[in-house]
């Protein structure tokens, strides 16, 4: 830590767990006998699947609320 830098201990903890996580990672995929899936990686992939369907609700969600939008602004003209 330099002089102007303060970090709460929390996030020395955290950073300092995610160099390690993923300095195995990188020491798991140079190794030859390693299987080819680790726990770590599927735990990445399942978040990252989780991250594009997460993307594809919310699109789906926009389309129908501007699909009822533009009915609730269609119905409102009619009634004016």
């Amino acid at each position: 830590s330099g002089p102007g830098t303060m970090q709460s201990p929390t996030m020395r903890y955290t950073c300092s767990f995610l160099f390690v996580v993923f300095g195995s990672l990188g020491l798991a995929a140079a190794s030859s006998d390693v299987v080819s899936t680790t726990p770590i990686l599927k735990v990445i992939e399942m978040l990252n699947g989780m991250l594009v369907k997460g993307k594809q609700e919310k699109h789906d969600e926009q389309v129908q609320f501007t699909a009822y939008r533009q009915f609730c602004d269609d119905t409102l003209a009619e009634k004016a």
